[in-house]
């Protein structure tokens, strides 16, 4: 696809922004965070996402026909995780009283709620203005989005570490008003140092849940290669 400029949302690494500049396509970053420094417009995206959903002036209203929206949109509360959060059986729930336990679910139902109607709304938002978006989350069997969300994911990898990064971490991307393509990369691997996700700890003053969604520049660059640039661009 022909790509003006990608606008990156809940990107704080700067990775997949980087690798398109490195590509010769203008990038930034939009997070209400800025822990890497990569962050060019520290904007509350989820009050964007409801100013567009009630027709208000937005940050979105800069998108134009062939500019792409690339959003990482944060993934906890549809994760396998919550299900044990519901049902009482997480570690540190284990000497919470029944009360305790019930009033803690009922409070991951409404951080659930309000997080699954920010991302339809971000979805709708996309499909009235009919620009280019590509939505990443997790992908399991259990994972919210992929048992009561109406749009199925175009594209799911199931080991990303076969394109260079990290963690095998399977992912579903929703590709809204465009296409995956599917190009062949003729280039060589990087030998990466393959990472358990379940062991991440906290490095460097990073939290482990953001060293766990953190991806590396070379599946970056491949994933836009392979998927989002034309035949004869990569």
């Amino acid at each position: 696809m022909k790509i003006n400029k990608v606008f990156c949302l809940f990107e704080q690494s700067g990775h997949f922004k980087n690798a398109f500049k490195e590509l010769g396509i203008p990038a930034e970053d939009y997070d209400i965070l800025n822990d890497f420094g990569e962050t060019d417009h520290i904007t509350d995206i989820f009050a964007e996402i409801e100013k567009a959903y009630q027709g208000e002036p937005s940050l979105f209203d800069e998108i134009r026909e062939n500019d792409l929206v690339m959003a990482f949109f944060p993934c906890t509360r549809f994760e396998d995780q919550i299900l044990l959060g519901f049902r009482g059986d997480m570690f540190q729930q284990k000497n919470y009283t029944e009360i305790e336990k019930i009033e803690y679910a009922r409070q991951l139902h409404e951080e659930l709620a309000r997080m699954y109607d920010l991302i339809c709304k971000m979805f709708v938002v996309a499909l009235r203005g009919g620009w280019r978006m590509i939505v990443e989350n997790p992908y399991t069997q259990q994972h919210y989005l992929v048992r009561y969300f109406p749009i199925e994911a175009k594209l799911i990898d199931k080991d990303r570490t076969q394109n260079g990064d990290y963690y095998k971490k399977p992912t579903q991307y929703f590709f809204i008003n465009c296409e995956p393509t599917m190009n062949i990369i003729f280039e060589p691997l990087e030998w990466v140092e393959k990472k358990n996700i379940e062991k991440a700890k906290k490095n460097d003053g990073i939290d482990r849940k953001v060293l766990r969604s953190m991806i590396h520049p070379q599946y970056c660059r491949r994933f836009i290669k392979q998927y989002l640039l034309d035949r004869g661009q990569t």
